[in-house]
């Protein structure tokens, strides 16, 4: 971990956050600033900046992590099913948007009443 980063502080719990889930290797929270009804934040609890550093020795640790997205989705209120899902980001490097130099997914969803593609047939 590093003594400096944000989500190293958050993962050694000397920062609140509203966490849903927490294992040995993994962490996610609520987004503080949340684009969608659902807005989770995925990390790692060990300190790796982005996947620009992924290397064949994460394979196993971002398998297991990619598998955790869709529980922490459907239990955190995205619907299930075609009519339903969720979006899955990771913002990678200044210019690929990345605000916080340790991986993160964004798992973002939920029902969106302004989206007129949702709204039944009158």
């Amino acid at each position: 971990m590093s003594h400096d980063c944000l989500f190293c502080k958050i993962a050694r719990h000397d920062i609140p956050a509203g966490i849903v889930y927490e294992d040995d290797e993994f962490m996610a929270f609520h987004d503080i600033n949340p684009a969608a009804p659902v807005h989770l934040l995925l990390i790692p609890k060990h300190h790796i900046e982005s996947l620009a550093d992924i290397g064949a020795q994460d394979l196993d640790w971002l398998g297991r992590m990619m598998h955790l997205v869709p529980n922490l989705a459907y239990t955190n209120g995205c619907n299930p099913g075609p009519e339903g899902g969720f979006r899955l980001v990771a913002n990678t490097g200044i210019e690929g948007g990345q605000e916080i130099a340790h991986l993160h997914f964004h798992i973002i969803g939920g029902a969106r009443p302004w989206d007129k593609r949702a709204a039944p047939a009158a």
